[in-house]
């Protein structure tokens, strides 16, 4: 399906834009009256355009004197949901009693109720003479194993509409992020308001990306973790991060694919960037399961570009339609590009360039020398922990800058496989403990080892590290990992991960917008000074 309507191009917005209409919700899940209503407040003072009241959630409630209350105090229009636990809410309690409290939140004021479709149809016939005019029913239905069929959720859809509707509510749960396309479809052909949300990690794009199907609204917490259902973003991060109220119909989707994705630096990065210039583009984490299937899937010339991360480097490689010609030496991308012209994907691998350039700028601080003509690594040995997408291209690299080149990895095959094809040694990871020919020898880990959140691990021991002249590290996060405080405590030169991958953004912001890299704001952002 890709990601919906091909527009012309990649725009620049225009200033004065007028904003989506699709509305940003905070569910408020407070166990106290007193505490929902300062919730309540801090959700107006936050952007939201409405909130969730979730009755469910109060341990101790008095109807007509709360719900008053609520309605009273909240800075912005209100929606009662009373969940019951057969629907994944909290509410045990008697069920008339429970629908005569949202019958009540109606002649109170409210704006909004959900109701659960299983319950909808007789609940919308019993208010049907004393609806006020500008009051919304959502009746709501949520599958908490699985993402229906297309047909089926059309279906879905068609039930929900016919029991009496003003607004139509389906939240499915991602198996697997392609599964996110089918609400996509379902929004942008629904002929009535509609919510479409996709639940848990593998749907969070649909809480993003919906004002670019047409969604009526989406949830954003006011904070991390306290969600009312799986995936919930926080209102700060939709509204700041990804620049929530600017998508629309026109919007290029951009992001990065791998898994996991959830630490990644570059949703923050790129929509910094793209709203700095007014680039009509969204930048968010794809957790992908299946490359080819995500490929196939989200096809569209709407789908602008990908950064490539951990362990799809070498996968989408094969599925690229065109590569550049380090990318075709080292058999795998660190980022695509998707060509407007004919929607061709191609392929660049950068990782090459930007790790060798940092750490041969690394040996030029080490030794407080720029006398020396040629590159650094010149006759060094260059050892490479992983054979991945990453390590192919450190090895690669290495080898062009005149290094003699030895390959570690957990699985010697592989580890066989990348030296001889590069013209180097292998070993596996455990001999590297005692691998000591000689002094001065540079180390580069290009596998995840040591990575948020498993920080306290490392993927050579410490003693083993004297023999290093220079330590590289891949990983950012953190920026000082344990291999480079061990290095730098055996008093190795240090390169981290941050710098090759500055480097990497300014030319996947330059292949994504087309547009030179602004260098020292990309750097300012990324290092955090």
């Amino acid at each position: 399906m890709g990601f919906g309507p091909a527009s012309s191009g990649l725009g620049i917005r225009v200033e004065g834009t007028t904003r989506n209409s699709t509305l940003v919700c905070v569910p408020i899940m407070a166990e106290s009256i007193d505490k929902m209503i300062i919730d309540v407040m801090k959700a107006g003072e936050n952007g939201a355009d409405i909130v969730e009241i979730r009755l469910d959630a109060l341990k101790i409630f008095n109807p007509h004197e709360d719900l008053k209350t609520l309605i009273k105090e909240s800075p912005v229009p209100t929606l009662f949901t009373y969940r019951p636990k057969w629907e994944g809410g909290q509410y045990d309690g008697d069920e008339s009693q429970r629908r005569d409290v949202l019958r009540l939140a109606m002649k109170l004021g409210a704006d909004y109720i959900d109701v659960e479709l299983q319950v909808a149809q007789e609940f919308i016939d019993s208010i049907r003479q004393e609806k006020p005019n500008n009051f919304k029913v959502i009746v709501s239905s949520h599958n908490y194993k699985k993402t229906p069929s297309l047909e089926d959720l059309g279906s879905l859809v068609a039930e929900i509409q016919a029991s009496g509707a003003d607004i139509v509510k389906i939240a499915t749960t991602a198996l697997d992020i392609t599964d996110v396309a089918r609400v996509f479809q379902v929004l942008v052909y629904s002929q009535v308001p509609i919510i479409g949300l996709v639940m848990k990690d593998r749907g969070f794009i649909s809480r993003v990306l919906c004002p670019k199907f047409g969604g009526y609204l989406t949830f954003g917490t006011l904070e991390e973790g306290i969600v009312s259902a799986p995936g919930q973003p926080t209102i700060k991060d939709l509204l700041n991060l990804y620049n929530f109220r600017q998508i629309g119909p026109d919007t290029k989707v951009f992001g990065i694919v791998g898994n996991p994705v959830g630490d990644s630096k570059l949703p923050a990065l790129f929509n910094e960037l793209f709203k700095l210039i007014g680039f009509n583009a969204v930048y968010v984490p794809f957790l992908v399961d299946d490359p080819s299937k995500f490929l196939d899937t989200y096809s569209s010339v709407d789908t602008g570009g990908f950064s490539v991360t951990t362990p799809y480097k070498e996968a989408l490689f094969e599925y690229c339609d065109e590569v550049d010609p380090v990318a075709k030496a080292i058999g795998a991308v660190n980022y695509v590009v998707r060509r407007q012209t004919d929607g061709k994907l191609c392929g660049y691998n950068t990782d090459c360039f930007c790790a060798i350039s940092a750490i041969e700028d690394g040996l030029l601080g080490s030794r407080n020398d720029s006398s020396k003509v040629g590159s650094g690594l010149a006759g060094k040995l260059f050892v490479v922990i992983g054979a991945g997408g990453a390590g192919k291209a450190l090895a690669y690299g290495a080898k062009e800058k005149g290094a003699r080149v030895v390959i570690a990895d957990r699985t010697y095959d592989r580890a066989r496989e990348l030296a001889d094809r590069i013209g180097g040694q292998a070993v596996s990871l455990t001999d590297l403990e005692n691998f000591h020919p000689e002094d001065g020898m540079i180390l580069a880990n290009t596998t995840p080892i040591g990575m948020q959140p498993k920080v306290n691990e490392t993927p050579i021991s410490k003693h083993a590290l004297k023999n290093y002249s220079l330590v590289f590290d891949a990983v950012y996060t953190p920026k000082m990992t344990r291999l480079l405080r061990d290095a730098e405590e055996s008093g190795a030169a240090i390169v981290p991960g941050l710098e090759m991958f500055i480097r990497q953004a300014y030319a996947q912001y330059e292949g994504f917008t087309g547009l030179p890299a602004p260098k020292e704001r990309i750097r300012k952002i990324l290092a955090g000074n």
